[in-house]
């Protein structure tokens, strides 16, 4: 997930960063190089269409790390997102306070060849690759920003909600699957990254079950890990009409 802390604390401004694009060396585009080769190798046939085509449209290729001064121009005219810079993980309120105003924070720093397969906390292959490629979807775009927007609007007055819109982001933005006409495919950034968990979370080994809120809501989740179940939507219009229903049971 992109870098939010367990712990809900009041919303903070975030410190001015930049993407520094002339820092990435030789050795860092050859990194994203390999990792892009790879991810594009793997996804077609197991990645949600509309991520494969939110590549295309975002610009993503092989040749060179994403320039967030050509990919901010794109993703706003497309739904308005941007990219906004920050230093590492951030706490959960200042988190959901950046979708709702749809901007997704993403770290600028790029793993290393030794860290191919596994990394500590989320790095901009996973922020950028992994997530912005769906912001060019509307539909998808406009939940983020409601889910940011409602989690914001009951976490001022409730914190401890947070966890409640936390995991609903997690089970669908990060780790979310989808039934489509042709088969069971990816959407979910977490899996869309990882080259080992693309193929275990569509084999036998993990459990699947349908996407349901109450589901979701009331499962715990782990860092760290292949996750050990995953929920599979009908239809991505079932992530907005989710929000509702939400909201409704945090004021039972």
């Amino acid at each position: 997930m992109q870098s939010v802390s367990a712990a809900p604390v009041a919303s903070v401004a975030l410190p001015l960063l930049t993407q520094v694009y002339a820092d990435y060396t030789a050795a860092d585009q050859h990194v994203w190089q390999l990792l892009f080769d790879r991810q594009m190798a793997l996804l077609p046939g197991r990645a949600a269409e509309a991520f494969l085509e939110g590549v295309r449209r975002v610009g993503f290729t092989r040749d060179a790390i994403p320039d967030f001064r050509e990919v901010n121009p794109r993703l706003q005219e497309l739904t308005g997102w941007e990219l906004v810079v920050v230093p590492g993980i951030v706490d959960a309120a200042v988190f959901f306070q950046l979708l709702a105003d749809r901007k997704f924070p993403a770290t600028t720093w790029l793993r290393t060849l030794e860290q191919l397969d596994y990394l500590e906390e989320p790095d901009m292959f996973h922020d950028v690759f992994g997530h912005v490629p769906l912001l060019t979807d509307a539909g998808f775009a406009d939940f983020l920003q409601k889910l940011g927007a409602a989690a914001v609007h009951h976490g001022q007055r409730w914190p401890g909600t947070l966890e409640q819109f936390t995991r609903l982001y997690w089970f669908t933005a990060e780790f979310g699957l989808i039934q489509q006409p042709d088969g069971l495919r990816i959407y979910g950034a977490g899996l869309l990254s990882s080259h080992g968990e693309v193929k275990f979370s569509l084999s036998d080994a993990p459990t699947r079950l349908p996407f349901t809120l109450d589901g979701v809501l009331d499962t715990p989740f782990e860092k760290d890990k292949f996750q050990d179940l995953y929920f599979v939507l009908t239809d991505m219009q079932q992530l907005p009409e989710s929000l509702a229903p939400l909201q409704a049971r945090l004021l039972e």
